[in-house]
C-alpha cells in the first residue's frame, strides 16, 4: 500500500534532524517441537516474547505442545491482531500502546485506514495478563489445598444415578468431609444456596467473563455480595444434593458456557 509519512514536523534552522523510527526486517523462522520443549525454552532460544510464538500460532493452551509440531516464529516482538469495524492504525496503536509508526512501518500502511478484518502485526505489542495466565493454564488455584483424588473428570461420562451417558461439566475432588473449600480466584459472590443435583452450593463472579461454582458443600461459610480472595474459605467439603461420597464438584463458566477447569489452573 505503499510508505507511511510519520508526519515529522520540517526542520528549523540550527534545529538537529530529529531520528526517524527504524523497525528490524520482519520475517519468520519455523521450528519443530521436540521432546521437552516448552514456549518459554523456545521464546529464549529465538530472542523474541512468549506472546508472540502464542500470538502467531494461535495456541489456546501451552501444555499441549506435541513433538512434531511445527511454531512460526517472527524474527522481532509482536502478536498478531485482527483489525475491527472502526479500528484504525491509530486507535490499535493507542491501545496496544506501541508506536503508531512501527506499525505502519511493519503493515507497509499508507494512511490511517485499515479494513475490517486485516491481519496486522503489530511490533512490541503484548497479550494482556489475563490472556496469557489462561494460555499457560495459571488463571486459578485449585479450590482445595489439602490431598484429594480426582474421582470424575470434566466431560463425558456414564451418570452414577441413571446409568445414561451424559456430560460431566465440572471436576469432581474427593476427599474427607469438612476439608475446608477455598475460592479458586478473587471475585464477588454472587449466589449461595440448596439445590436438588448439586446441594449446597456457591457461585463466584470474576473478571473477564469468569464464574466458578463449588457444589455438594457441607457448610457454606460465605454470603451472597461479599467480596472473596484465594485465600478465603467459602465453605466445607461435604455429600449434600446427588452425591455418591464426599467430593467438591468444581464447575468453571465462560460466558455462561462451561470450560474444563484443569486447563486452568496451577
Amino acid at each position: 500500500m505503499g510508505g507511511f509519512d510519520g508526519g515529522l514536523p520540517s526542520q528549523r534552522p540550527g534545529q538537529e534532524e530529529e531520528p526517524k523510527t527504524e523497525l528490524p526486517e520482519l520475517y519468520y523462522f519455523t521450528h519443530i517441537v521436540k521432546q521437552g520443549d516448552m514456549v518459554g525454552i523456545i521464546a529464549k532460544e529465538f530472542g523474541v516474547s512468549q506472546d508472540a510464538i502464542i500470538s502467531l500460532n494461535k495456541l489456546r493452551n501451552t501444555r499441549t505442545l506435541q513433538i512434531g509440531q511445527i511454531l512460526k516464529i517472527p524474527s522481532i516482538n509482536g502478536i498478531l491482531y485482527t483489525a475491527k469495524k472502526g479500528d484504525t492504525p491509530e486507535k490499535i496503536a493507542d491501545q496496544y500502546r506501541i508506536s503508531l509508526e512501527k506499525v505502519a512501518l511493519a503493515n507497509n500502511i499508507a494512511d490511517n485506514t485499515i479494513a475490517p478484518g486485516a491481519v496486522l502485526f503489530l511490533p512490541d505489542a503484548k497479550l494482556d495478563w489475563v490472556t496469557i495466565q489462561e494460555i499457560n493454564g495459571d488463571l486459578f488455584r485449585k479450590p482445595l489445598r489439602g490431598r484429594y483424588y480426582i474421582s470424575s473428570r470434566y466431560g463425558w461420562r456414564n451418570n452414577p444415578f441413571s446409568g445414561k451417558r451424559t456430560f460431566h461439566n465440572g471436576i469432581d475432588m474427593a476427599t474427607s468431609q469438612g476439608t475446608p473449600i477455598y475460592a479458586a480466584l478473587d471475585g464477588q459472590v454472587i449466589r449461595t444456596g440448596y439445590d436438588v443435583t448439586y446441594g449446597n452450593y456457591v457461585i463466584v463472579s470474576h473478571h473477564s467473563g469468569y464464574q466458578t461454582m463449588y457444589a455438594h458443600m457441607h457448610t457454606i461459610l460465605t454470603t451472597r455480595g461479599k467480596h472473596v480472595t484465594t485465600g478465603t474459605r467459602i465453605g466445607t467439603v461435604g455429600n449434600t444434593g446427588q452425591s455418591t461420597g464426599s467430593h467438591l464438584h468444581f464447575t468453571v463458566y465462560k460466558n455462561r458456557s462451561t470450560i474444563n477447569p484443569s486447563s486452568l489452573w496451577n
